[in-house]
């Protein structure tokens, strides 16, 4: 087994010159025509039946706007606030009295009954790369920001998607952990362990030629035939050592090799993936965009049978020019995509036990710079929350006058991973040792915020 770390991502750079790095495919070489599945799919059940009987989630997805969103312009915006911070646009009503969201959003407007508006989270980090970690972990990281060079930055602590995995194990034959149209920076296993890494999907599911290459023997050049003569290969080498009784990793592997043929030859896990079974009306509702199809697909891999789904948005770091680009390219994408995935997975009955969080890993400033951009801001940014066990139609936390500040309900990323455990079934005192032997719970601290809850 290896990581694949691939080619520079150069499209979503940060304003520090940094781009983003394709990794932790799973998509190497291997006995089993290019795939390194087997370690993936390590990950079993480990929550006992008591702890997953109180679980009202049991998939997540996770629309991450990598960058960081502004809030004034989309959920929190103070239109009596000075033009240098307010903006140029105007608070709307929504589905839920009493409640404004930006002008930008009008789809968004139609489904806040179906949303929570945390607009009281604050992190504590104004990096991106340190900011992402922090997210992603519930730690802070090792290194300072733009000084990570690999992907996944999470040497040490798992993410979430990776201690969801490991917790909640597969209930089916998708993989319990993906990640799209890009991995997740610090979205692996951290001293998990590559079992526990995401499954990477790194194609665009708008293109016209989409294809997932570890579930397609074509796409991935093995044809049936080749891939027919390495499953017997490797028939040939367990049996060789069957006099031994394969035990430890080898049996384990063997196991999990089992398992990644499975996939492969599972024709559930082909249609989850075969985004092109949609209607075509459904597919212009989510948007012929990047985010609007990786929407679209989070919801079929979760009905499926995926734990997670992380969707990784770049762009929104927007230190210039900031309101053409949110106008223009970035929210009319989101606007689409977030009211699209909660009105489908509403209309399909899988809402309730769907959870659904649209984040990025800080806000921008109140006070417009002179090059007409927001900048980096960790004070207050807005988290928004449906399904799952979320209460629906709520307003929680507040800011000041300027949106700079929490003023009532300040939550943290302890906070806030503690809820969607405990939402998930996890026991988030959970502790699990580092090979030094350094015991780190699932979460450190935080409190559960009741008062998102359904």
């Amino acid at each position: 087994m290896r990581f694949d770390f691939g080619p520079t991502i150069t499209g979503n750079g940060y304003c520090d010159g940094l781009s983003r790095r394709q990794a932790l495919q799973i998509g190497g070489t291997g006995l089993i025509g290019g795939l390194t599945l087997p370690q993936l799919l390590a990950a079993e059940d480990a929550t006992t039946p008591e702890t997953r009987s109180k679980a009202k989630a049991k998939s997540c997805i996770i629309l991450f706007l990598e960058g960081g969103p502004s809030h004034l312009d989309l959920w929190d915006l103070k239109p009596d606030a000075p033009k240098e911070i307010r903006g140029p646009y105007n608070p709307i009503p929504t589905r839920v009295p009493g409640t404004h969201i930006g002008e930008l959003l009008p789809l968004c407007a139609k489904v806040t009954d179906k949303l929570t508006l945390l607009r009281s989270f604050r992190d504590g980090d104004t990096g991106h790369q340190t900011g992402y970690h922090l997210m992603m972990t519930g730690y802070p990281p090792n290194f300072n920001d733009g000084q990570a060079r690999n992907t996944p930055t999470n040497e040490l602590y798992p993410s979430m998607g990776s201690i969801i995995a490991r917790e909640l194990g597969p209930r089916g034959s998708v993989p319990p952990y993906i990640n799209m149209p890009n991995p997740v920076a610090p979205g692996g296993p951290g001293f998990y362990g590559p079992a526990y890494s995401p499954f990477v999907i790194e194609n665009d599911p708008g293109q016209p030629d989409f294809e997932v290459r570890d579930v397609h023997l074509e796409a991935s050049g093995v044809g049936p035939s080749r891939f027919e003569l390495r499953r017997r290969l490797l028939e040939r080498v367990e049996e060789l050592g069957e006099q031994d009784k394969l035990s430890g990793r080898g049996g384990a592997m063997s196991k999990y090799y089992d398992k990644a043929f499975g996939l492969i030859t599972s024709r559930e896990a082909k249609e989850a993936f075969d985004i092109r079974a949609e209607p075509e009306k459904l597919r212009e509702r989510y948007g012929y965009t990047t985010l609007g199809q990786c929407a679209l697909l989070a919801r079929r891999l979760v009905e499926g049978g995926s734990r997670i789904v992380g969707v990784d948005h770049g762009s929104w770091d927007t230190h210039f020019d900031h309101f053409t680009s949110i106008e223009k390219a970035l929210v009319p994408h989101l606007d689409m995509a977030l009211s699209a995935l909660i009105t489908d997975l509403d209309e399909r009955g899988m809402l309730e036990d769907t959870l659904v969080l649209c984040m990025g890993e800080m806000g921008r400033t109140p006070r417009i710079n002179n090059d007409a951009g927001r900048d980096h801001w960790c004070g207050a940014q807005t988290v928004v929350l449906a399904g799952g066990g979320i209460k629906a139609g709520a307003v929680v936390g507040a800011t000041d006058k300027h949106a700079a500040e929490v003023t009532s309900t300040p939550v943290n990323i302890h906070d806030l991973w503690r809820t969607i455990f405990t939402l998930m079934g996890i026991d988030s005192d959970k502790a699990y040792q580092t090979p030094l032997g350094r015991p780190v719970p699932l979460v450190n601290g935080g409190r559960l915020v009741h008062e998102i809850l359904a």
